[in-house]
């Protein structure tokens, strides 16, 4: 089974889109690191995700030191975000993220990378997450001034669902 290392930016689209219970209903395995939880989670929607069944993960000290080499590297990435990098190198983990510059760094790396387009088709191939249910949540999400998802993709998905519907 794969350990999902996700970033902020997709527990946020989750919640955007009224996904947030239904990603840990379908049997997937998600983690943040430590750091990421503490700086960017606990004040705000944290005890509900521990809840759901988010884990927060601790990185081991070659782990953070990779991290804070990885930060001085690459100045765009954020601390939080090395460390997701650093926990997704793991053998039986992958990351997941919205955000473009972290996503090159862990494929250059040869880590295993998804995104949030990923993440909802792993809900539909569970089974038990219905097609209404994505259409609505990618709708919600596709709308949102932030949103950055690839537009052909959101709207093969869209059409896909919104036909299932029927």
């Amino acid at each position: 089974m794969i350990i999902l290392v996700s970033d902020t930016s997709v527990l946020i689209d989750l919640e955007r889109g009224g996904l947030l219970e239904l990603a840990f209903s379908c049997g997937l395995a998600m983690v943040v690191p430590d750091l990421l939880y503490e700086r960017e989670l606990a004040s705000s929607n944290g005890p509900l995700l521990r809840q759901l069944g988010l884990g927060v993960v601790a990185l081991a000290p070659n782990e953070v030191i990779f991290a804070q080499q990885l930060r001085k590297q690459i100045p765009g990435l954020s601390l939080p975000d090395c460390f997701a990098l650093s926990c997704a190198r793991r053998s039986d983990h992958a990351l997941v993220t919205g955000d473009k510059l972290l996503r090159t760094e862990a494929q250059s790396r040869q880590c295993r990378v998804h995104g949030l387009l990923w993440l909802l088709d792993q809900m539909e191939m569970s089974g038990k997450i219905g097609a209404t249910m994505l259409y609505e949540g990618l709708t919600r999400i596709s709308k949102h001034p932030r949103c950055r998802l690839p537009k052909a993709e959101v709207s093969a998905r869209l059409q896909r669902w919104w036909v299932q519907n029927r």
